[in-house]
């Protein structure tokens, strides 16, 4: 028999998922690669400081931690890193380079033996950093892109194409690094080699370019002596944005661009499988990878409008063939040796898994990181792919996560509180996979709105360009139209509505707190609250001109820095609010948040201002998690009236 399902308040669920169960599930694998035979990939470990592990599969099956504590694989180039690792086999061994993030050097590794490092320590600004690493067995190096700081300020910096020898003689000397191209531009991916050896591709973009505005594709020749000819641009420009290059088993140039208005694969200049739909995404990082050539000259591809599916495309015929098996959304980062692709896949059910696909034969399984329901699924939230429309017609999609225990109904039919989530970027999506976050609302009778608003990609650059000039408006409208139309239709209470986001996400709740009466309270993380000084020297030097474009040139609209700036009219909130930041956050600097607060003096609008000792942007220590969402649960329980079992109480100051 089953247990009696208990009427109780939305909001006051008792729920197994608590926020230790919720943080510890936390991350995902990613930047999957092939070490000869075997399957390696990165791996989040909360529980442990919030630093990252190599993880390796053997061919017998078996999955071990390479390193161990404190080892962090992980690169700060851009700040928002990339592809930290690369190996091979060598004397039939595997060799291992990769980034520790304490110290940002590219170290060596051996099995059964400690991490050698292979390049030095820089004094200056944020010092050397390395990122995109590709082991040249043939030269005695590994390629990867150099961020090189000259001087203290986060702008005072170059980047170029580097090679550093395997033998060790680069650790303290930076003279034996050998650079490959000049820093004539600002940015630049990782080179991809051609199969003969013989030519090089690589992306590059200059300020106030974002890589989802406009690339460029260079190709030169690479001589026996591992220099490189003069670069020659063969695809994009300023309107045209290149997601990845890489090269076919025969030795032709494939790539992602959005020329047609949708990332769509090309080889040779000519589109494989036009449609409207994405096989690439914003460079957030350097190194992701939505396609992977195969050995038969097929082409495993990353692919989908909104949620990603993986695929096998035939470029002689156009056609795909998806992987079959239960993910809705696949990361962007895929790897592939011989016929066999890996990748890291999810679904509403199921967190982040390595998945592999053998495309001689169509078969998937799962290969790490396998999921563990850690609690009964019976809890997990069922979303709604939902669109709806906002300010002139314009259509704004969403994943909708209503109220869901199956222990626990609501008494009458008053509809329950919702929270909408704003993503971060925000050139940036919300997946469609399972957030054991989510669930710990849901599961508790609050439901959840996940909002791709205007601005979002996954849905073509027309939509992406929606945001343009607009921010602080355009994503504030729709998240507004997302709540008020859930709340029109009897889906959630009006009274009961709150926002919540991190990073660009933390600027669209403090942006909609501002200047909107939707919301009776709202979570604020690691934000962007002040334009004119963030857009002035306080963030690190990729986004240090992105406001260019979101909101305009500074120096012909500076009036409009200050007219969006919620910092500017902390007088206009009125309603309860959660600060939650990181002291390490060098993209969102605490200083946004101070500034803040000192506007909101005096005030008396009850709110709680928490600030993290050793979290960066992004937190990632599975204790700050647990803090964060019981925090917000507490916010939204005073605000809500309702009271959630075993939560400790948030302390709102006035």
């Amino acid at each position: 028999m089953g247990e009696k399902v208990r009427t109780l308040a939305y909001g006051s669920w008792p729920s197994p998922i608590d926020a230790a169960v919720a943080a510890a599930h936390e991350g995902r694998p990613d930047f999957v690669g092939f070490v000869g035979e075997e399957a390696w990939w990165t791996e989040a470990r909360p529980t442990e400081g919030g630093r990252y592990t190599l993880v390796r599969r053997r061919t017998d099956g078996g999955e071990e931690s390479v390193l161990p504590a404190p080892w962090n694989v992980r690169s700060r180039v851009i700040e928002y890193g990339g592809q930290p690792w690369a190996g091979a086999v060598a004397d039939g061994r595997p060799l291992v380079v990769f980034v520790d993030f304490a110290d940002q050097r590219l170290y060596r590794y051996e099995e059964g033996g400690e991490p050698r490092p292979l390049t030095p320590v820089s004094e200056v600004g944020g010092g050397l950093r390395w990122v995109e690493p590709r082991l040249r067995l043939d030269l005695g190096e590994v390629w990867c892109v150099l961020e090189e700081f000259t001087g203290p300020g986060p702008t005072d910096v170059r980047r170029v194409l580097a090679a550093v020898p395997l033998d060790g003689s680069a650790a303290g000397d930076r003279g034996a690094v050998r650079e490959l191209t000049d820093d004539g531009r600002r940015f630049v991916t990782g080179a991809r080699i051609s199969p003969d050896g013989r030519r090089a591709a690589w992306l590059t973009w200059d300020h106030p370019h974002m890589p989802w505005d406009g690339t460029e594709l260079l190709v030169a020749d690479v001589a026996a002596d591992g220099t490189l000819g003069s670069p020659r641009t063969v695809a994009g420009g300023p309107q045209e944005s290149i997601a990845q290059a890489d090269w076919s088993a025969d030795g032709r140039l494939l790539y992602t661009s959005d020329r047609s208005g949708w990332w769509n694969l090309y080889r040779d200049g000519v589109p494989l499988c036009p449609r409207e739909e994405e096989f690439g995404g914003p460079l957030w990082q350097l190194g992701l990878s939505w396609f992977a050539p195969l050995a038969s000259g097929l082409v495993a591809v990353v692919h989908g409008r909104g949620a990603t599916a993986l695929g096998v495309l035939d470029p002689e015929t156009g056609e795909i063939v998806d992987a079959a098996g239960p993910w809705t959304e696949f990361a962007p980062t895929l790897s592939a040796y011989g016929e066999r692709v890996v990748a890291v896949g999810a679904s509403p059910r199921s967190a982040y898994e390595v998945v592999e696909l053998d495309a001689s034969t169509g078969r998937t399984r799962v290969i790490g990181a396998a999921h563990d329901d850690a609690v009964d699924p019976a809890y997990y939230p069922e979303p709604q792919i939902r669109t709806f429309t906002g300010p002139g017609g314009q259509d704004i999609h969403a994943h909708i996560y209503p109220p869901h225990n199956p222990g626990c109904v609501a008494p009458g039919d008053a509809p329950p509180p919702y929270v909408v989530w704003a993503h971060g970027g925000p050139t940036s999506r919300a997946p469609l996979v399972l957030d054991l976050a989510i669930a710990y609302f849901t599961s508790r009778g609050i439901g959840v709105a996940e909002v791709d608003y205007g601005g979002s990609s996954g849905y073509g650059r027309e939509y992406r360009n929606r945001l343009r000039e607009q921010w602080g408006v355009v994503d504030v409208e729709d998240c507004a139209a997302v709540a008020l139309a859930l709340a029109d239709e009897g889906t959630a209470d009006r009274r009961r509505l709150a926002v919540r986001g991190g990073s660009a996400g933390g600027w669209t709740t403090a942006a909609s707190l501002t200047t909107t009466d939707v919301f009776a309270c709202g979570t604020i993380l690691y934000p962007i609250l002040d334009l004119a000084g963030w857009g002035s020297g306080e963030t690190h030097d990729f986004e240090s001109q992105y406001l260019e474009s979101l909101v305009g040139p500074l120096a012909e609209v500076p009036a409009r820095y200050l007219e969006r700036s919620p910092a500017e009219h902390a007088e206009h909130l009125t309603v309860p609010f959660l600060l939650l930041q990181g002291l390490d956050d060098v993209i969102c600097p605490p200083t946004q948040c101070e500034r803040f607060l000192a506007r909101m003096e005096g005030r008396r609008v009850p709110h709680a201002y928490i600030a993290f000792e050793g979290e960066g942007h992004g937190f990632r220590r599975a204790e700050t998690m647990v803090r964060v969402l019981e925090s917000e649960l507490s916010l939204y329980a005073q605000v809500f009236g309702i009271d959630p079992p075993g939560i400790p109480k948030l302390e709102l100051a006035k």
